[in-house]
C-alpha cells in the first residue's frame, strides 16, 4: 500500500516536472525583452498609436481644407436648356415706312398685338467661372481654429502613447509578478517534494510513522494546485503583454528582470518622485487647448456680424439653335467680373444665440477643469500612498521572510532529530511561502502605483528610476 502511494507520488512528480522542462526549453528559445525595448515595438507597432497618428495626419487634411478657402475658386460648367414654349415680345408704335398710310397703320397695329416670338428651342452655354473672398473675417477665425485642432490631435495622440507606455509597464510588471510567484510555488513544491522522499525513506527503515508520511504526501498535493494556477498566470500575463505591444500572440517572449530587481530601489525612487505640477498632464492640457478654440470660436461667432466682400469673375460661350446641327453652331463669347458686398442685418437671432451657445460651452469648461484637476490631485496623492504604504510592507515582508526561513531550518532539524513534528515543517513552509509572496506583491504594488503616477503626470520614462 505504502509503495503503491509512493510510485503515484512519484508519477505526480514527474507529470508536474515535465511542464516545467517544456517551459524550461521553451523560454530559452524566447525573445528575451527589457522593459525599454518592449515599451519600444509597442511604440512602433500598436494599433492604438497609428490610429493617433492617422488622426493627426487627418486634421492637417482638414486643415489644408479650410486654407484652400482663401484662394480662388476656380470651376468649369456647362449648361443646356430646351425651351418648351417660347417667349413673346409685344411692340408698341407705328412700323418704319408706313407713317403716311391708313391701310398701312392698321397693318402694323394688327402684327403689334400679335406680338413676336423671341429666342431658339436649344440654348448651350459653356465657360468658366471663379470667385475669391476679399473680406471674410469668419473665414479667418475659423482658419486659427483649424490650427489648434492640429495641436490638440497631437496631444490626444502623445496621450495615447503616454497611455501605452503605462499599460505596457504594468503588463511587463504583471509578467514579472507571475514569473516571481511560479518560482515560489516551485520551490515550495520542490521542498515538499524533497521532504516527502526524505520522510519515505525513513519510513521505509522504521523511523517514523505511516502518519507522518501521509501527511508528507498531501502537503505535496496541496502545492500542486498552486503551482499549476502560477504556471497559467505566467501565460496569460505574456499574452496581454503580448497584445498591447501589437506583435503576434504566438510568439515566444520573456522579460529580463524580476521583481528582486526593483526591490533594493523603491525608496530612492520615492523619494525623486515630484508631484506639484500638472503642467505636463496630457488631460490638463487639452483642456487648456479646448478653452483656447472655445474662445476664438466665441470670436467667430461675432465675426459673423462683420461685411463681407468677394469678387467674381467668368468667360462663357452661349450658343442658340434650332436643330442639333452642332457643326454649324454659332458660339458667342460672354465675359464679366463682378464685387459682391454683405451686410448682415437680420437672420432670425441665428447668430445671437449661436455666440451664447459658445459662452455656456466655455462656461462648462472651465467647470471641468476645475473638477478634473481636483480629482487629478486626489488620484496623485492615492499613487504616492500606495508607493509609501508598498515600501513599508516590503521591509515587514523581507524581515518576515529572513524570519520564516530561519524558523524553516529550525523545523527541519527539529524534527530529523526526533525533537520536532512535520506540522512544524508544513507550518514554517508556509509561512515562508507567504512572506514570499507578499514581499513580491509588495514591489509590484510600488511598481504599478509608480506607472500609474507617471502617467498622471504625463510623463514617458521608460525605466522606474527616470
Amino acid at each position: 500500500m505504502i509503495r503503491k502511494r509512493f510510485l503515484v507520488g512519484v508519477a505526480t512528480a514527474a507529470m508536474v516536472l515535465m511542464p516545467m522542462c517544456a517551459k524550461a526549453q521553451s523560454d530559452s528559445t524566447a525573445t528575451v525583452l527589457s522593459l525599454p525595448k518592449a515599451i519600444e515595438i509597442a511604440l512602433s507597432e500598436s494599433p492604438t498609436v497609428k490610429v493617433a497618428n492617422n488622426e493627426i495626419t487627418k486634421q492637417e487634411y482638414g486643415r489644408k481644407g479650410t486654407l484652400a478657402s482663401l484662394f480662388p475658386q476656380i470651376d468649369f460648367g456647362a449648361d443646356y436648356s430646351r425651351t418648351i414654349k417660347k417667349q413673346v415680345m409685344y411692340m408698341s408704335g407705328s412700323m418704319p415706312g408706313m407713317s403716311g398710310s391708313t391701310e398701312g397703320e392698321g397693318e402694323s397695329s394688327s402684327r403689334a398685338n400679335t406680338g413676336i416670338a423671341v429666342g431658339r428651342n436649344n440654348t448651350w452655354s459653356l465657360g468658366f467661372s471663379a470667385s475669391l473672398p476679399v473680406i471674410a473675417p469668419q473665414l479667418w477665425k475659423q482658419l486659427s481654429i483649424t490650427a489648434d485642432q492640429v495641436e490638440l490631435a497631437v496631444e490626444q495622440s502623445r496621450e495615447s502613447k503616454i497611455k501605452l507606455i503605462g499599460n505596457v509597464r504594468r503588463a511587463y510588471y504583471t509578467v514579472m509578478l507571475a514569473k516571481d510567484s511560479y518560482n515560489v510555488y516551485k520551490e515550495t513544491y520542490q521542498n515538499t517534494l524533497d521532504n516527502y522522499t526524505d520522510i519515505k525513506q525513513k519510513f521505509d527503515q522504521g523511523l517514523v510513522s505511516e502518519y507522518d508520511l501521509i501527511r508528507a504526501d498531501v502537503a505535496v498535493k496541496n502545492v500542486e494546485p498552486s503551482l499549476f494556477d502560477a504556471q497559467n498566470a505566467v501565460v496569460l500575463a505574456k499574452w496581454q503583454l503580448k497584445a498591447l505591444m501589437g506583435i503576434d500572440l504566438n510568439a515566444e517572449i520573456d522579460c529580463s528582470e524580476s521583481l528582486d530587481n526593483y526591490a533594493d530601489r523603491l525608496e530612492e525612487v520615492y523619494m525623486q518622485i515630484d508631484t506639484t505640477a500638472l503642467t505636463s498632464n496630457s488631460t490638463m492640457r487639452q483642456l487648456a487647448m479646448q478653452a483656447t478654440m472655445l474662445r476664438k470660436t466665441k470670436e467667430a461667432a461675432q465675426a459673423a456680424y462683420y461685411p463681407t466682400l468677394g469678387v467674381a469673375f467668368s468667360y462663357k460661350w452661349n450658343a442658340m439653335s434650332e436643330d442639333f446641327k452642332f457643326k454649324d453652331y454659332r458660339w458667342d463669347p460672354y465675359a464679366m467680373i463682378g464685387v459682391s458686398l454683405t451686410i448682415p442685418i437680420f437672420s432670425g437671432g441665428k447668430r445671437y444665440n449661436s455666440l451664447r451657445q459658445t459662452k455656456v460651452d466655455m462656461a462648462n469648461l472651465e467647470l471641468t477643469r476645475f473638477d478634473t484637476e481636483r480629482n487629478l490631485l486626489v488620484a496623485l496623492k492615492s499613487y504616492t500612498d500606495q508607493m509609501k504604504t508598498s515600501i513599508r510592507s516590503h521591509n515587514a515582508a523581507e524581515q518576515g521572510m529572513m524570519q520564516a526561513r530561519k524558523g524553516y531550518d529550525i523545523a527541519k532539524k527539529r524534527y530529523d532529530t526526533g525533537a520536532g513534528t512535520l506540522l512544524e515543517i508544513n507550518d514554517s513552509r508556509l509561512s515562508l511561502t507567504q512572506a514570499q509572496l507578499q514581499s513580491h506583491q509588495a514591489v509590484y504594488n510600488f511598481l504599478n502605483a509608480k506607472a500609474s503616477l507617471d502617467e498622471t503626470l504625463g510623463k514617458d520614462e521608460t525605466t522606474i528610476n527616470e
